[in-house]
């Protein structure tokens, strides 16, 4: 960005949902960086050609937003404890490694954690089998509370203990999936993060959601994951749980920046807990299975996997488990369709854009439960064409009703991380898309 220039508004490309898919244009270049109501009534929302909701012009971007620089390198402390955890963790010839020798890059991953690179250099001949490039995952602040599932009511002690344990039980998952090839190789686990594999691959973009080859692995991904049995305690907690912590906390926030306190007294302005409380009520009449969710479904969190790109199957990896637990299998589908609208590769402050016109159509929908069906229930290909089409269309408005789970959930946690993250992306201007995205679709299903 040019010294002096002014940070952009957040990009808003609104439009009904198209009837059509979308034109496939490719990845995009640069890195990618990451988080239903009744459907047949007066109107088919899907094909819906009215005039779009007019979205209000995003408020101007704060001053100290201006001429953003996103290092390539950690700092020098981060350096240092990176050196000495790979040291310490990993085998060979990281342990005779020298720290001028130690190669370290910043990856433009999650809004939740910070990722790096971390390589031997090219100098420096392997002694066996060990890693010569390993991902260094260091936790975000807000990981401990989006774990917690007990009571929202509880002391900070509580709430300190539950989210080590927390922690621990994430990256036991994390080493569940490796052993069962569902995921990269687990290194070395440390309170402030841990090491692991790094998978010769790139992240999806947004685009690649809606090629049909791809989501339709995706949904065959999604489908085995769902299947498995994790030690893990099988109440569905774990959705309203978390968004009850996340509220508490948020009622408890103060901004003292202009830019944001006037959003954040917008979003107030919308009364969170009744509306939450409404949307619980409306999840609760639902009938959504209760199955191993991923939770953060989205094209940062799908590897295609190097080599495998021309492939017609097994090109992708799931990764990044930490929301992961038994929950409604509608929020992960839900999820994964608001992910279509949201692009997080733009290098300028907010660093999104939100263009709802991708929302998957009904056609795509139907695909996507399709090949879902196929991989998870056993005989669907046997059923009749009737019965076939019954099971979809309920997914239809199961689906599309926890979509607004999704626009609410990550709403209340980018609100969260607009106070306590260090990571440059325009947080609340992120939960200003989601809740107008809430309020939007919620209008649409009428609900």
């Amino acid at each position: 960005m040019a010294v002096g220039q002014c940070c952009p508004q957040v990009v808003f490309i609104t439009n009904t949902f198209p009837s059509g898919s979308r034109d496939y244009r490719g990845p995009l270049s640069g890195t990618v960086v990451r988080p239903r109501g009744m459907i047949a009534q007066t109107r088919n929302v899907w094909n819906d050609t009215s005039k779009p909701h007019c979205k209000p012009p995003a408020p101007s971007p704060p001053n100290d937003c201006k001429d953003i620089i996103r290092p390539d390198v950690p700092d020098n402390q981060t350096k240092h404890k990176a050196y000495l955890w790979c040291k310490e963790f990993l085998h060979g010839a990281w342990k005779s490694i020298d720290e001028d020798d130690f190669q370290i890059s910043i990856i433009r991953g999650g809004l939740s954690n910070k990722l790096f690179l971390c390589a031997l250099p090219e100098k420096q001949p392997s002694i066996g089998d060990e890693p010569r490039n390993v991902l260094l995952r260091l936790y975000g602040q807000i990981l401990q509370m989006s774990c917690n599932k007990g009571d929202s009511r509880q002391s900070n002690t509580e709430n300190d203990f539950q989210g080590a344990d927390a922690m621990v039980l994430e990256s036991v998952m994390f080493a569940i999936l490796a052993e069962r090839e569902l995921g990269p190789k687990l290194y070395g686990i440390f309170p402030q993060g841990r090491l692991e594999q790094f998978v010769p691959s790139r992240k999806l973009s947004t685009d690649e959601l809606s090629v049909p080859g791809i989501f339709a692995e995706i949904a065959e991904k999604i489908a085995r994951f769902h299947g498995m049995r994790m030690p893990f305690n099988k109440e569905p907690k774990w959705l309203f749980g978390t968004m009850e912590k996340y509220m508490d906390q948020v009622l408890q926030l103060t901004f003292t920046r202009e830019h944001h306190l006037r959003n954040f007294s917008r979003l107030l302005s919308y009364n969170l807990p009744q509306e939450m409380d409404s949307l619980k009520c409306l999840l609760e009449s639902t009938p959504s299975p209760v199955v191993f969710c991923h939770n953060d479904l989205q094209e940062g969190n799908i590897l295609l996997l190097s080599g495998r790109e021309n492939t017609d199957r097994q090109r992708l990896m799931l990764i990044d488990f930490e929301y992961s637990s038994y929950s409604y299998r509608g929020f992960d589908f839900g999820n994964f369709f608001c992910e279509w609208t949201y692009d997080y590769t733009y290098d300028k402050f907010p660093f999104f854009i939100t263009n709802t016109k991708n929302y998957p159509t009904k056609a795509q929908q139907m695909h996507f439960f399709q090949s879902y069906l196929l991989e998870s229930h056993a005989g669907f290909e046997n059923l009749s064409e009737e019965d076939q089409l019954k099971l979809k269309e309920d997914m239809l408005v199961e689906v599309n009703r926890f979509a607004l789970a999704s626009h609410f959930f990550w709403g209340l946690w980018s609100i969260i991380q607009a106070k306590i993250s260090t990571i440059e992306f325009g947080y609340m201007e992120y939960a200003m898309a989601r809740f107008d995205a809430y309020f939007e679709l919620k209008k649409k299903l009428m609900v």
